[in-house]
């Protein structure tokens, strides 16, 4: 971390030096704006700014005349201009000063890559105690910060207070609020009330005068606010919901700040399920356009979203939604075991239309009839399964640090297709924990894995039982005659068939590219 401390030496301000001084970096080679002396670090610098850089080398002092000594250069240092989010005049203040206190110099606050896919901020200090000098090198740090037009200058906050353990609210005031305000960015913060607040309140909500939306919570609060952000773009656009083919895209970037118990959304998109790094991104306008898919039934739009499970993962969320009592960890391993003791597969059709298919085919397939989905390039299996997902999204997080579908980019055109047919519930399980662990947890006989742009999930009936629920007379909150779908961390319900379709590049999340590592082989562009 740059921390400069004030000295003794203070230098004045050179304008317009020429490339021909000897005493310039060697690396410059862009034009110069300004050049000075500030002390960094107790040292004495020659610091020189220029277009897209900041350049500074320590002074060597003088040696008296007929000096045979020679000095190393000092050692040249720089940052890019771009990692800079904000910039402050350094002052020192004490009890006995009225007004403003003694100027000291700038400080610079950075955002700074700590290890792969994690940032930090960090700040560096430039020092001089003269006012003009100090002055001319703010006004033009303050002009290039001006000159970066995709980091937001005003932010809708949707903060959900019951995600996780209930610590979203200390989390965006700690940690968020802070970084936000020292950006200068403008915020206007809601706390959400109940489910389905944010979709209510972003349908009716003016949005021309923020740069973006940011969720604070869980996948399902993320999802939600997506959903809500796709819904208002076709409302403000007159697009009809019913056979929907080409959504408009969301007006607003999202941002998405992890306080849930999973952050598969945030996890996927920054690589890392990280407060700061997902705030720092925010601030320095790191967006990326992210596929989405559209759910409907019968013609009917049900829902947007990024993935979703069907059949164990849709029976795991739905008992766990009845057990909202239990801490977010107990509730998940209570409900896991719970459905593998009931484990029973759903009687499916699978039709797909693999990944490559042209846009026109697609649509001349949307238009034939029901039961011709072979048709074409569509593609059809069957049978007994026990879990089917589709996702747009890597689906990174803990449980899963190489990904539920680690072979997905976050906007590749595409999504995968995992399919689980019936087997042994221990055959199973070694399935499922293969997820957590370095090994492929597709290679097995009943694992099926497709790269698709589209896909229609037909449960031809229920297994016996898994609407009801013993534990002394509980019920299950489903409906009778509807299935549940885990979409997103969101429990959806569906009574026949759902057809999911994927929609390239559909929404703009903050986040960055993610780096290669160890856990994670996932690459994606920032745009």
């Amino acid at each position: 971390m740059f921390r400069g401390k004030r000295g003794n030496r203070v230098g004045a301000l050179k304008e317009g030096t020429p490339f021909a001084s000897p005493q310039l970096p060697e690396a410059v080679s862009e034009r110069v704006l300004l050049r000075g002396i500030f002390e960094i670090q107790r040292e004495s610098c020659d610091v020189v700014l220029g277009e897209r850089t900041l350049w500074w080398r320590r002074i060597q002092p003088e040696l008296p005349a007929g000096g045979s000594k020679c000095h190393p250069p000092g050692r040249e240092e720089s940052i890019e201009l771009e990692g800079i989010f904000s910039v402050k005049l350094k002052r020192r203040c004490s009890v006995k000063q009225s007004g403003q206190g003694t100027l000291l110099g700038i400080t610079l606050f950075i955002c700074m890559k700590e290890q792969p896919n994690k940032l930090k901020d960090s700040t560096l200090d430039l020092i001089n105690l003269s006012e003009d000098h100090c002055d001319i090198w703010f006004r033009e740090f303050k002009k290039i910060l001006e000159g970066f037009p995709s980091r937001p200058k005003a932010l809708k906050i949707l903060l959900n207070p019951q995600s996780h353990r209930k610590e979203s609210v200390q989390v965006y005031y700690e940690k968020v609020e802070p970084l936000l305000k020292l950006a200068g960015i403008k915020t206007d913060v809601t706390i959400t009330e109940y489910e389905g607040h944010a979709l209510s309140l972003l349908d009716g909500c003016e949005l021309q005068g923020f740069d973006g939306i940011v969720c604070v919570g869980g996948d399902g609060s993320a999802s939600e606010a997506a959903h809500a952000l796709l819904l208002r773009a076709q409302k403000d656009a007159g697009v009809d919901l019913d056979h929907l083919l080409t959504p408009m895209r969301a007006q607003l970037p999202l941002g998405l700040i992890p306080a849930g118990s999973t952050n598969v959304l945030a996890h996927s998109l920054c690589g890392i399920p990280h407060v700061v790094t997902s705030t720092m991104h925010i601030i320095m306008g790191h967006i990326q356009s992210v596929d989405a898919c559209s759910f409907s039934s019968a013609g009917k739009l049900l829902r947007f979203g990024f993935s979703a499970m069907f059949g164990f993962g849709g029976r795991t969320l739905a008992l766990a939604e009845k057990y909202r009592w239990m801490s977010p960890s107990q509730r998940r391993d209570f409900a896991v075991l719970k459905a593998l003791a009931k484990l029973q597969p759903e009687d499916c059709k699978i039709s797909f239309l693999p990944a490559g298919c042209s846009r026109d085919e697609q649509e001349r397939d949307a238009q034939q009839s029901p039961g011709s989905e072979s048709a074409g390039q569509w593609q059809t299996i069957q049978g007994q399964f026990l879990n089917i997902s589709i996702m747009a999204i890597p689906c990174l997080c803990s449980v899963a640090p190489r990904g539920f579908a680690p072979n997905t980019r976050l906007n590749n055109g595409s999504m995968a297709l995992i399919v689980v047919r019936n087997t042994t519930r221990q055959e199973f399980v070694k399935h499922l924990k293969r997820y957590s662990s370095i090994k492929n947890q597709f290679n097995f006989p009943f694992v099926e894995t497709y790269t698709i742009e589209e896909v229609k999930i037909h449960p031809k009936s229920h297994s016996n039982g898994h609407n009801q629920e013993e534990e002394g007379g509980d019920q299950a909150t489903l409906p009778e005659n509807t299935f549940p779908w885990n979409v997103d961390g969101d429990l959806m319900e569906a009574a026949s068939e759902v057809h999911i379709r994927l929609h390239p590049r559909l929404i703009r999340l903050y986040g960055g590219g993610l780096e290669e590592t160890n856990d994670s082989k996932v690459a994606c562009n920032c745009i």
